[in-house]
Order: structure tokens, then C-alpha cells, then sequence
């Protein structure tokens, strides 16, 4: 008995309480998937589904076996992809993917610590956004990422939750660009720059929600893919951008004074951005659980992310970094 392939069908068929429907989605006469529902029945010796000539519902039974059945077919659908890599030569391989905004700085610290933690792997980094990385994931052409939250994380094991500060890209010449620490409130009036909606939906609606309880309802959002286009909207004089480190451009600095855009932490911190490793949880892998520990502790100690609940000191040192949001 192919008990894999019965357990498939029975997952359909649990799905949609219908035989026809089922049979449909399955591509296959309805009477044969019913052959193999009473054969998987018969092999289990418990009956899944109540039938009538009106509905189909699951049994105590099939109520209680459906997540150990899709947990049997994620974990067939691993060993599969294991496979597949195996024949193609990619075993030995961790591939990982990053928002384009960690900074030249932070990469090569994950990269050379991760050398030196599994000298025996090979890592391969895509730059991509929040968006792409949960796809990538969930069709298991990425083993692990670096995720901005919130985000739907279903399916997923996590590691430990960072937060990183955001502060504010300003014009040099803007009259906020004299405080040190300018409350958010006091950017009313300006448009703000943001990352593409599409590219990290839940980061991009709780940032704008964060900046209205706090005081801040922007006039005009633009999005900004590139952090050249962004700085541009900055020295036109007439936006901001939160961004969680100095931009390093010519003409304009992190912290000071000085020609082009400027940088400033928010007083209080009130905004950040949260990250963590993600991986499938049906995917555990001792590679990849090197990876995220070893990200974690890069993040923290080069990108000056710190523990979600840790309390936020009133300035933050930044490393200089040429990312925008992703």
C-alpha cells in the first residue's frame, strides 16, 4: 500500500469535505478516491470521514490524525528536495537570504563568522526582500533568512526576536537637522520615504501606524526601491526617511553637520525595525542552526541590534552602512 500517496488524498479530501471536489483537484475519477479512502481506513482501522448523501465530515479520528498526516507528507516533501539537491550537487550548501538594507559591514562579518564557525559549508547570500524570502522558503529554494517582522511566519521556527532603532534622514539645511534627538511629532508637515508596500506589507503598515501614534501622519508617502532615489526625495527639502543607520553617500553625513542629508535618532527611539532568522519548521537542520546563531550575534554586535524587550538607550551608535529599508 502506497500509504504516502493515500495520505495525500485523504489531506485533500479533509480539505474539501467533498469527494467530487476533491477528486477534481486531484485530477482523478471520484470512485477511485473513494476505493482509496476505505483502503486507508481499512489499514489504519479507524473510519476518517462520516458520510451522507449530503456532507462529508471528518471524524474524531480524521480530526485527530490530519496534522500528523500533513506533518508525514512535509516531512516526504524534505526528503524529496534533500534528494533532488543531493543529485545536483548542492549538499554542503546553506542558502541564505538577507534584506538589502544589513550594510556592507554587517555581510562580511556573517560571512566570515560563518566561515569560521562551519569551515566544511559553503554559503550562498541573496539580497531580497520580505516578501521573496517567505516564498523562497516556502518552496525550499532558501534554507534560512533574515526576516523583518511582522510578517506571516506560519510554517516557520524562529529565532531570537532584534530590534534595531530607527532614526531620520534629513536636508541638511532642514531646521530639525540642529536637534540632536527630534521627537517624531515634530517631522509633521514633511512627506516620507518608504520601501515598496509590496516588498515587506506588515513592516510598511506598522511602520506608518507607529508614526501616527506617535504624531506623525505624513502627508504623501513615496516609495523609494533604491536608497540613491530616497536620499534624492530627502535633499529635495520637502521629505524625510527613516532609515535605522547614517546613509553613506557623498554629500551628506551620519550624525553631524555638513552639506546633504544628515541622520538622527528619534528622541525615545520610538520606532524600529524587528528581525530575526527564519526557517522552515519542517526543515531543521544543524547547518542552518549554525547560521541564525551565528547571524544573531552579528547582528547584535555589528548592526547594534539588541533583544526585543531590552529597554532602548537614548543614543544609538550606528555603524555607517549604504542600505535603505527592505
Amino acid at each position: 500500500m502506497d500509504i504516502v500517496g493515500h495520505l495525500a488524498h485523504f489531506v485533500v479530501v479533509a480539505e474539501e469535505l467533498h469527494f467530487g471536489h476533491a477528486a477534481e483537484r486531484l485530477g482523478m475519477a471520484q470512485p477511485p478516491l473513494s476505493q482509496r479512502i476505505r483502503r486507508l481506513e481499512d489499514e489504519l482501522g479507524v473510519r476518517l470521514f462520516d458520510r451522507t448523501s449530503r456532507r462529508v465530515e471528518l471524524t474524531a479520528a480524521g480530526r485527530l490524525l490530519l496534522p500528523e498526516a500533513r506533518d508525514v507528507l512535509g516531512r516526504v516533501d524534505r526528503i524529496r528536495e534533500l534528494a533532488d539537491r543531493a543529485r545536483s550537487g548542492e549538499v554542503g550548501l546553506v542558502r541564505a537570504g538577507l534584506p538589502s538594507d544589513l550594510g556592507g559591514d554587517v555581510v562580511a562579518a556573517l560571512v566570515s563568522a560563518f566561515r569560521d564557525r562551519r569551515p566544511d559549508l559553503r554559503l550562498t547570500l541573496r539580497e531580497t526582500s520580505t516578501a521573496e524570502q517567505l516564498r523562497a522558503l516556502a518552496d525550499g529554494s532558501l534554507d534560512v533568512a533574515v526576516l523583518r517582522h511582522p510578517c506571516d511566519t506560519r510554517g516557520l521556527a524562529l529565532g531570537p526576536m532584534l530590534a534595531q532603532p530607527l532614526g531620520v534622514l534629513l536636508a541638511a539645511d532642514d531646521p530639525l537637522a540642529s536637534a540632536p534627538e527630534p521627537p517624531v511629532d515634530s517631522l509633521g508637515g514633511r512627506d516620507l520615504v518608504l520601501f515598496p508596500r509590496d516588498e515587506a506589507p506588515g513592516v510598511h503598515d506598522d511602520l506608518l501606524a507607529a508614526c501616527r501614534r506617535n504624531g506623525f501622519e505624513p502627508p504623501v508617502v513615496h516609495e523609494a526601491r533604491h536608497p540613491q532615489f530616497a536620499l534624492g526625495l530627502v535633499l529635495s527639502g520637502t521629505a524625510v526617511a527613516l532609515v535605522p543607520r547614517p546613509a553613506d553617500v557623498t554629500g551628506a553625513t551620519g550624525t553631524g553637520g555638513g552639506g546633504g542629508a544628515v541622520w538622527r535618532p528619534l528622541a525615545g527611539a520610538p520606532l524600529a525595525l524587528r528581525t530575526s532568522c527564519a526557517w522552515r519548521r519542517d526543515a531543521e537542520d544543524p547547518a542552518v542552526a549554525d547560521f541564525a546563531a551565528v547571524t544573531t550575534d552579528v547582528l547584535r554586535e555589528v548592526a547594534a541590534m539588541r533583544p526585543l524587550d531590552a529597554v532602548p538607550p537614548r543614543r544609538v551608535v550606528l555603524r555607517p552602512s549604504s542600505g535603505f529599508l527592505a
